[in-house]
């Protein structure tokens, strides 16, 4: 049965004692007394994982859509129409890299000449070819190792052309930039559910209708418009986990939501590997997510986000349906004064509905550091990514394997974030990656295993700073503002993502600058985020007042959280 809003419950049960003014009732009391992590939070979790797993295709399809396709010169003098990329001619028509054989070039055969065509059995042999003269194929003519179709050979692109390839994932960050705020005011304005259903969906038709791409250009329109309209799917889904569960248990749903992200990785691998050709592959991710078009009536909405809009009366069923699926007992008479102090908040609040000109005249320093953590974070992550080449095995598996170990630092946050705060966490988490990310540099190629094992502690302590680094930043801003803001340091995060792919380029000049780069900006940033204000156990801010008091030493406040006695039942 889905979590809807439905009409009020009939359970009138009064609870002992009663506060003494409205004041004393928070929406985080009630959530304690109603299941910090109930029946209906998980309802809404199930739900919110799903466009989670559909989010994480999306952002990552150029992976396979656009990726290089293996392959080498065609020898003409060699080579028939059934010839397969490994040949015995190709030991010496075909130059080396390593173990494998170049894609562009080829030997010259001095013997070739057009009286001689018609004798290739007596011209394709090694003594002909000058193995310290290489050539350009010529006329693009390649003999592929495997069956896969992507862009490159669909479109033909390939060798000097192969920067177009690059440039789809640039493409791709781009449209994100754009779109992550514009979804962000979206889901602060008309709503969190709204937000998922409609950038599910246009997400959902633009990537279907990429398929049918008949160019190179068209592909990279529809790849900007699909990331645009999808990109706020994480953030938002992240706020309204973190907006429906009680403050003990936020760190553990948040948790749940992002194993999905990862999980939607590994299911993006499977169906790349099992479907080689990128027109089906984009076919297969997004057509299935239309069915979040039933979102727009099944998944509740935000009730933070419901009293901060005045939208008193359907908070007010949501609380009640939560009271029935949780089988816990409210009052209405509880529901009234939850209400009356919302008004009151919002009354004595000098804030406009929409004030983002004082959020970043109060937050100046607070949004700057956010954003510099959020690019370093989305380089740090995304570079790591790129030296998946490091694992053995094919590119698939290898993707998985990145996905996969991503899941412990997902978790980790668990263990460490309310044992020692939400910034120690943060700059511990940092420290470790850069740590890792120097310690690449001196296990080297001569320690392959001791460098795959710094390589994989560096890529789960970022994403588990990541993890923190989302969870910290939708708790420092208040609820009106939280997604925009949210929304804004994820914006400022592209700049990690377009910069990531060109850091190999770095290793031409020196081959240890990625890692040191990757060090030096985390290490950076992580001091910086001492600087942030701690947020553990903190009740979220509903105005702007209340989220720059975070961190500020004051008396202890008169008001307490609403003492509810809660039935006999196990904790949630």
């Amino acid at each position: 049965m889905a979590a809807s809003e439905a009409p009020p419950a009939e359970v009138t049960v009064e609870v002992q004692p009663p506060p003494k003014d409205p004041e004393d009732v928070t929406l985080d009391a009630i959530l304690k007394h109603l299941g910090q992590f109930g029946r209906f939070q998980l309802i809404i979790f199930v739900l919110i994982c799903l466009p989670m797993m559909f989010h994480a295709m999306f952002s990552v399809t150029y992976v396979f859509t656009a990726s290089t396709v293996t392959h080498r010169c065609h020898i003409s003098e060699c080579d028939s129409a059934d010839s397969s990329y490994y040949e015995s001619h190709t030991a010496f028509s075909i130059p080396h890299n390593g173990k494998d054989l170049d894609s562009c070039n080829r030997y010259t055969n001095y013997h070739l000449s057009q009286s001689n065509q018609s004798l290739l059995e007596d011209i394709c042999v090694a003594e002909n070819y000058q193995e310290k003269k290489a050539i350009a194929c010529p006329d693009n003519k390649f003999v592929f190792r495997d069956d896969e179709v992507t862009i490159s050979n669909d479109f033909g692109i390939f060798c000097d052309d192969e920067w177009k390839l690059s440039m789809v994932g640039t493409i791709n960050n781009l449209g994100q930039f754009f779109g992550i705020p514009i979804g962000g005011y979206v889901a602060d304005r008309y709503g969190r559910s709204f937000s998922i259903a409609l950038g599910g969906i246009m997400g959902a038709v633009i990537g279907t209708i990429r398929s049918f791409s008949p160019s190179y250009a068209w592909f990279l329109v529809f790849e900007f418009l699909d990331n645009m309209t999808s990109s706020t799917l994480y953030s938002t889904c992240f706020v309204i986990g973190i907006e429906l569960v009680g403050p003990r248990r936020r760190v553990l749903a948040c948790s749940v939501i992002t194993v999905f992200y990862a999980v939607g990785e590994v299911a993006l691998a499977m169906f790349a590997k099992a479907f080689p050709d990128w027109r089906i592959l984009l076919r297969i991710t997004y057509m299935p997510s239309l069915i979040l078009v039933v979102y727009f009536w099944i998944l509740p909405e935000s009730v933070r986000w419901l009293l901060s809009q005045g939208k008193e009366e359907r908070a007010k069923g949501i609380l009640r349906r939560a009271a029935k699926v949780n089988k816990r007992k409210l009052s209405e008479s509880m529901l009234d004064k939850l209400v009356l102090a919302n008004r009151d908040k919002l009354e004595q609040s000098a804030e406009s509905r929409f004030p983002i000109r004082e959020a970043f005249k109060n937050f100046k320093w607070r949004i700057a550091n956010c954003s510099l953590c959020w690019i370093v974070h989305v380089l740090v992550y995304y570079g790591l990514s790129l030296n998946v080449v490091l694992l053995d095995g094919d590119k698939y598996n290898n993707f998985a394997y990145i996905a996969l170990v991503e899941i412990p630092g997902f978790f980790l946050p668990l263990v460490i974030m309310d044992r020692f705060g939400r910034r120690f966490s943060l700059c511990g988490l940092m420290l470790t990656s850069g740590l890792c990310c120097i310690g690449t540099i001196f296990t080297g190629p001569e320690q392959p295993v001791l460098q795959l094992v710094m390589f994989l502690v560096g890529k789960l302590t970022i994403t588990a700073s990541f993890q923190v680094l989302y969870f910290f930043a939708s708790e420092i801003y208040p609820t009106n503002l939280r997604n925009s803001l949210l929304s804004f340091c994820s914006m400022m995060g592209r700049f990690g993502s377009m910069l990531a792919p060109q850091t190999p380029l770095l290793a031409k000049y020196y081959a240890n600058a990625p890692a040191m780069l990757f060090a030096g900006a985390a290490i950076g940033s992580g001091l910086l985020t001492l600087f942030f204000p701690e947020t553990t156990n903190v009740v979220l801010p509903t105005t702007v007042q209340e989220a720059d008091a975070i961190g500020v030493k004051k008396k202890p406040s008169q008001a307490k959280d609403l003492d509810l006695v809660a039935p006999a039942s196990p904790p949630q």
